[in-house]
């Protein structure tokens, strides 16, 4: 069960996570299949937690990384909303951020 901001509770849906991401994902060269195996890890890692209830918060984070592995700019569009990005020295924070995690990986 996933707990949202509102105080509703609903069932965890693989199917919203990928509808979530398809629209960050929108003019981006990911397919479908992408889309379904990235559902997939988030669900696996949401239920690797083993709690019966889980904050949506938490299925954000659970997207965020697998999402920046899978496509940079669909991860910042992501992040932009889920983080609630206001300015544009966030977005330049953020893609610092991913260019230093990607010099690192090369070093």
């Amino acid at each position: 069960m996933v707990s949202k901001r509102s105080g509703v509770t609903e069932p965890f849906f693989r199917d919203k996570v990928i509808a979530g991401v398809r629209r960050a994902c929108q003019g981006r060269p990911v397919s479908e299949d992408s889309l379904a195996q990235l559902g997939q890890r988030v669900e696996e890692s949401i239920r690797a937690t083993g709690a019966a209830e889980i904050a949506a918060h938490e299925v954000g984070l659970a997207i965020l990384g697998p999402l920046r592995e899978l496509d940079e700019v669909a991860y910042l569009r992501f992040a932009s909303v889920y983080r609630g990005f206001e300015t544009l020295a966030d977005f330049e924070a953020e893609i610092e951020q991913l260019r230093a995690e990607r010099s690192a990986r090369r070093d």
